[in-house]
């Protein structure tokens, strides 16, 4: 069974900088693409970032691009996302979970850990 956990999450002002970690326990990240996601109050939940298997590609949604960066660290088991420049409008759960490839649909998904909370506020 795989084990999924998120951390790096916390209070932060706008214009600032987080680096969220997912590490995946049980699993040979190489061969799995790894989505980050998000989820706001009352909100449905997003994908933003996702490393490709094969190719190592990635993928941002239109709304961090330029300001999020994904990476990965296939030792330590963990994919990162590098945040920058955050906004109020940033603030949300944040979830990682795999997939054979990237894809934005959330239900694609398997393997969601607990979410890190992200709150953007002055």
């Amino acid at each position: 069974q795989w084990l999924v956990a998120e951390s790096g999450g916390g209070l932060v002002q706008p214009g600032g900088s987080l680096r969220l970690s997912c590490t995946i326990s049980g699993m040979t990240l190489d061969y799995y693409a790894i989505g980050w996601f998000r989820q706001a109050p009352g909100k449905a939940r997003e994908g933003v970032a996702c490393f490709s298997t094969g190719d190592h590609s990635q993928h941002y949604s239109d709304v961090v691009k330029g300001r999020f960066t994904i990476s990965r660290d296939n030792a330590k088991n963990t994919v990162y996302l590098q945040m920058n420049s955050l906004q109020p409008e940033d603030t949300a759960v944040y979830y990682c979970a795999t997939n054979r490839v990237c894809s934005w649909a959330a239900p694609r998904y398997d393997n969601w850990g607990q979410g890190t909370q992200v709150t953007v506020s002055s």
